[in-house]
């Protein structure tokens, strides 16, 4: 079981109509009794992909309604939810040792889902990770990773690679940095730092007295962050920094495709540091730009539970977007940029390319998230059409898993780089400029001027605790389409 555990995790993978933006302040309709829980009951034991592993959600559990009725009567929606998760043998509790399915969520209001699986957030611009100040300290630090454009924080002062240790005069902890930078509050004080060392090259954290208001807005994501050529030597290497795969930005990525053929680029890397995933449709689009040479055959597969067997689905590199030749670039190496927070789709393009044309990974390992889930709703199709008008409860639960055309899916720990080069708060260097350690790493690799990594430094290296992406649930996978379970 632990072996198909291991193997069962890829991207996320949501099934959704897209939705126009609509008004998450609307109060959701009152729930009448039992609405929700049987709505959980019914669509896990559908669609879940380890239903058959989950003794309560058996076909044969309850004897009669009455039963069936006592049972979802014990608990609230998000318990029932919880409570029937899957949990591989030896593993007692969800929250406890980490082998759970610790990828599906449910939400009481399924608007601000759908917009999150568009790219649209409420966020005040600023993108950031996280990391324990030491292993034995509950002392949690972020870090600006990059500021989104058009964004509160694309107008004040604050740049990529400083450091905040609070919000509102509260330091944050690994108890409640979430609940802090999360709240359904739209305002909030971010308390900034001094990143400093020791003579023992221990991480010191002086507050600097620069405190920066910000404002959260509904912010759509152009995932198109960064796009130009460098010209190093007889090489013209397109670099594309891409942050999600969403599907209303395809055009212009074509466009970015076209702009590197224009320029008669000789090589490709693509920057995936920060890209938690989204659109599978994107993903295979993406592939087929790079690409080109491989129009109809197998870029990954999914499969589905035993009893939606049915919806088992193999998705091909294309050679069109909306009657539209796409700009692919026939590369037969890319260079892709990577760090723990490289998610779902984003290793989806790794995984479905590396069996065709050589794929390059240099960074840090990826996130390890290779299961797919898809948005249910409260309706006799669990679609969104006919939903129960009582309630916006909807479920984001694992279905099904994927591989690769050579059948490889297994990845649990993330894909392993060619070339590892862990990303530090000290030496972040500006995004886009050759001289940055990632992309410098790939410019030399592709020139030949680089025998070696770029080193390490000698201070002290943060892991990786989380960053804002995933913390708004911005790292998972859904494909287009009408959902007929």
């Amino acid at each position: 079981m632990k072996t198909q555990f291991r193997r069962l995790l890829l991207l996320f993978i949501s099934i959704i109509s897209l939705q126009s933006c609509q008004d998450n302040d609307d109060t959701p309709p009152r729930t009448t009794e039992l609405d929700v829980q049987k709505f959980i009951w019914r669509g896990l034991n559908q669609m879940y992909l380890w239903q058959a592993d989950v003794p309560d959600l058996a076909n044969n559990r309850f004897a009669n309604n009455t039963e069936y009725e006592d049972f979802l009567k014990q608990y609230t929606p998000e318990d029932l939810f919880k409570n029937l998760l899957y949990r591989p043998p030896g593993s007692a509790d969800a929250d406890t040792n980490g082998v759970v399915d610790r990828f599906s969520w449910i939400v009481n209001d399924y608007l601000t889902l759908e917009q999150e699986l568009q790219g649209t957030s409420k966020n005040n611009g600023v993108e950031f990770g996280l990391s324990r100040v030491s292993q034995n300290s509950d002392q949690v630090i972020g870090y600006v990773r990059y500021i989104i454009p058009n964004s509160d924080a694309a107008s004040k002062d604050i740049q990529r690679g400083e450091v905040f240790y609070g919000v509102n005069g509260t330091s944050l902890t690994l108890s409640n940095y979430i609940s802090l930078l999360f709240s359904a509050d739209e305002n909030y004080t971010l308390n900034f730092a001094d990143l400093t060392y020791d003579n023992n090259s221990n991480p010191v954290i002086t507050p600097n007295g620069k405190n920066l208001d910000l404002t959260k807005t509904t912010l759509a994501e152009n995932p198109i962050f960064i796009k130009e050529v460098i010209t190093s030597g007889t090489h013209k290497i397109g670099y594309l920094m891409y942050n999600g795969f969403y599907p209303s930005y395809d055009s212009l990525l074509n466009d970015a495709f076209g702009y590197f053929k224009t320029k008669g680029i000789t090589d490709f890397v693509l920057d995936l540091r920060y890209n938690g995933g989204g659109s599978v449709a994107t993903a295979t689009r993406l592939a087929s730009l790079i690409t080109g040479q491989f129009t109809g055959q197998i870029f990954n597969e999914l499969a589905y539970n035993n009893k939606k067997s049915y919806l088992n689905n193999k998705y091909v590199f294309v050679s069109t977007l909306n009657g539209n030749t796409l700009n692919s670039l026939n590369l037969s190496t890319v260079y892709v940029l990577t760090t723990r927070s490289t998610a779902s789709a984003s290793e989806l393009i790794i995984n479905g390319l590396n069996p065709y044309i050589n794929v390059v990974q240099i960074g840090d390992y990826t996130y390890g998230k290779n299961v797919a889930s898809v948005t249910l709703y409260d309706s006799p199709s669990l679609a969104k059409t006919g939903a129960n008008p009582n309630h916006r409860y909807a479920m984001q639960p694992i279905v099904a898993h994927s591989v690769n055309s050579l059948g490889f899916g297994d990845y649990l720990d993330g894909l392993t780089p060619d070339y590892q080069l862990t990303e530090k708060i000290k030496t972040l260097g500006t995004l886009g400029d050759s001289g940055e350690p990632l992309l410098s790493t790939a410019i030399g690799k592709i020139t030949g001027t680089a025998k070696y990594i770029v080193p390490e430094k000698t201070t002290t290296n943060f892991k990786h605790l989380n960053d804002s992406k995933t913390l708004r649930r911005m790292n998972l996978m859904y494909f287009d389409g009408k959902f007929e379970p």
